[in-house]
């Protein structure tokens, strides 16, 4: 579809009293004063509210439908599983076939030597444990000083405890009083500047340095060439941990199953969520390599005290196995790659805008429109007055503060590529023209 939908979601309406729901991420005094966005359905790219109006999810959501919306294979496997088991702990020895399924599935297709999967339910839950269990590796190993965590500007790790705390966007430490300590962040760009950070904090004392194939939330920056493999030669010389974040750059997003196989190197831990499942279930893990396993599967009365309740929840584990069949089946992958490039043509014919300081993709179905300065401070323009602009016109972006994230699901056609760019520049022109 190539015609502007024209949405009555922002037309004026009467007050209605806000519903209940404590809305996460966001300024509720702002939410309260409602209407708020209610989406009804979702099929394939396309989202409805209650008003009828249709939408372009060019956001994937938030960075996870992957296959699209609407997949009756993935509401079929859910089905079937919720009627023979539908939930039980994997604490303990206790276990089940789909969380033994997807673990094995999951271990064949990580770049990660002869690794072990942990699971949780999603992201934040998953940093937190390759954060916690890089700690406690080096304690095993008798080296309990290596506590200290690195993490880079713009990284964007969840929001929990040790996300939080290693998260490269200031904004989201604000206010919350002190976090985990022993953490430092880099500049994102530079292989150089981790190196320095870890003999500044003395190899002695780093546990691990954390990053995203790509930086997703925090703005979409793909690395230099050779980046990773500079960061990889680090990490190994002075003895550090190397987590991979793929938390959004999984799951074809980046053309292969984990993101980091892109750029050829072999990480010590890789945090998962969000495309394992499109989103279709909450589901996450760490796939972590036999030297970190080592001293917990290999030597008696040594556990990983940690753990999450809905870990290996079956019903989740059916949905992320039946979204990895369509992964294969459709292969999305290759798909994936021929999007990207597609994107990348497209998005690009938006640098020229006056209101456009840089557009950042290539790398990836993932895309940054960022605006200029004199438009974000001289003129007073936001990127959420762009993004409500778009928004009005059937397509969704996700504003950060200087600019419009693009994320859509693989499935995406090269026709709805270009209404989503289109309909972007129209924004911008409109926004353009009030200030």
């Amino acid at each position: 579809m190539t015609e502007t939908v024209v949405s009555s979601a922002l037309a004026p309406k009467e007050h209605q009293e806000p519903s209940r729901l404590w809305h996460t991420f966001c300024d509720m005094n702002a939410v309260a004063k409602g209407p708020e966005f209610m989406v009804t359905r979702a099929e394939g790219v396309w989202l409805w509210n209650d008003s009828g109006d249709r939408f372009l999810d060019g956001t994937s959501s938030l960075w996870y439908s992957n296959v699209g919306h609407g997949r009756t294979e993935i509401a079929d496997a859910i089905h079937r599983q919720i009627r023979s088991l539908d939930a039980y702990t994997v604490y303990g020895d206790f276990s089940n076939a789909p969380a033994v399924e997807l673990s094995e599935r999951l271990a064949a297709h990580a770049p990660v030597a002869d690794p072990k999967v942990i699971l949780t339910c999603g992201g934040g839950e998953s940093i937190d444990t390759a954060a916690k269990l890089a700690r406690r590796y080096w304690f095993a190993m008798g080296r309990p000083d290596k506590t200290h965590l690195i993490s880079r500007t713009g990284g964007y790790h969840g929001l929990n405890g040790f996300g939080t705390s290693i998260i490269g966007m200031e904004r989201f430490r604000t206010g919350f009083g002190e976090l985990v300590q022993e953490t430092s962040v880099v500049p994102h760009g530079s292989a150089a500047a981790v190196e320095a950070e870890i003999l500044r904090v003395g190899p002695e004392r780093v546990a691990a340095f954390f990053a995203e194939p790509v930086i997703g939330a925090g703005g979409v920056f793909p690395p230099e060439q050779d980046y990773f493999t500079e960061i990889a030669r680090i990490c190994r010389k002075y003895d550090v941990l190397f987590v991979v974040d793929s938390v959004i750059c999984g799951f074809a997003r980046l053309g292969n199953w984990f993101g980091i196989e892109r750029f050829g190197v072999d990480p010590d831990m890789i945090v998962f969520a969000k495309g394992v499942t499109s989103g279709y279930l909450p589901l996450g893990g760490v796939v972590v390599s036999s030297r970190i396993a080592d001293p917990f599967w290999n030597q008696e009365g040594n556990p990983f005290i940690h753990g999450t309740t809905y870990a290996g929840h079956p019903t989740c584990c059916a949905a992320a196995m039946a979204n990895m069949d369509i992964l294969e089946r459709e292969d999305l992958f290759t798909v994936a790659l021929e999007v990207e490039r597609h994107l990348d043509s497209a998005v690009r014919g938006l640098a020229d805008h006056p209101l456009v300081n840089e557009v950042r993709s290539g790398v990836g179905v993932m895309a940054a429109v960022e605006l200029t300065e004199e438009a974000l401070t001289e003129r007073g323009i936001t990127t959420a007055e762009v993004f409500h602009e778009a928004r009005a016109r059937g397509v969704i972006l996700r504003p950060i503060p200087k600019a419009l994230l693009i994320s859509p699901p693989l499935i995406i056609t090269w026709e709805q590529i270009d209404h989503l760019v289109s309909t972007l520049a129209a924004a911008l022109d409109a926004v353009a023209a009030r200030h």
